[in-house]
Parts: C-alpha cells; sequence; structure tokens
C-alpha cells in the first residue's frame, strides 16, 4: 500500500501557471500627435475687457487683428505666413510679412518677419508700440 500525502494528490504547488496569470502586458508607445494651429485665437493676457488681439491661422498663413470696442472694430496688425510645427509641444517659427496686405493697414507691424512660439496649447509673440514691448500670448478657442 502507498502513502499519498496531500501534496502529491493532484493539488498545484504553485508552479503551475494558468492563461489568467501570465497575462503580459503590452507597451505600446503612442506617436506624438501633430499639432495644428489651426483656427481662432484670441489673447489670453489682455488686462482690458475691451481690447485684445486676436488670430485666424490656416494651414499656411496667420492673420493678427487688433480688437477694440468689445469686438465691434477690427484692425489688421500682422499678416503672414506659418509654418506649423511637424509635433511636439513647443517650438517657433518666422513668419514673413505678407506686404501686400500690411503695407496700407495704419496699425499693422512693418517688421519684415515676426516670431511666433508654440508652446504647451499657447501662441505667443512680441509687439511693440512706441517703443514699449509686450508679449501677446493667444488661447485657441
Amino acid at each position: 500500500m502507498g502513502c499519498s500525502s496531500p501534496e502529491s494528490s493532484g493539488s498545484s504547488s504553485g508552479t503551475d501557471k494558468s492563461p489568467e496569470t501570465e497575462q503580459v502586458e503590452e507597451v505600446v508607445e503612442e506617436a506624438p500627435e501633430p499639432v495644428s494651429l489651426e483656427g481662432e485665437w484670441k489673447q489670453t493676457n489682455s488686462d482690458d475687457p475691451e481690447h485684445w488681439q486676436k488670430a485666424t491661422i490656416t494651414a499656411d498663413t496667420i492673420e493678427v487683428f487688433w480688437v477694440a470696442d468689445a469686438g465691434d472694430t477690427e484692425a489688421l496688425y500682422w499678416a503672414g505666413s506659418v509654418e506649423v510645427p511637424a509635433e511636439g509641444e513647443s517650438s517657433s517659427f518666422d513668419s514673413v510679412n505678407d506686404t501686400t496686405k500690411t503695407k496700407s493697414a495704419l496699425l499693422a507691424s512693418s517688421d519684415e518677419t515676426k516670431t511666433f512660439t508654440y508652446e504647451g496649447g499657447e501662441l505667443s509673440y512680441d509687439v511693440t508700440v512706441q517703443g514699449v514691448t509686450t508679449t501677446v500670448r493667444l488661447g485657441q478657442e
């Protein structure tokens, strides 16, 4: 007569792995999302609720306007090119002035180029009026 111990009577000793316990977590690296600047943008750091700047961006152009009278008055400040960053949270591009649009606009910048910075969902650029330079910050609407 053979003796059988409880451990050898068919119970698992913990070394057998079932499909439920042997799941392998698959790590999938997501490709960075391409940045889209297209659309309407509004100044987020204006101290005056009646006056701000806004921008309209298409695939390859940007137009920036001075806005006054709580939106009733607009004047062109900048019209130029856009180089959309391929991906990432931050980048800068130099926009080339479209002088066919800005040369007759009284409040438009006469700069040949303007540097725009995109970082963390915000678009920013410097504006100089009467010797005072301010950084304008825009958020997408």
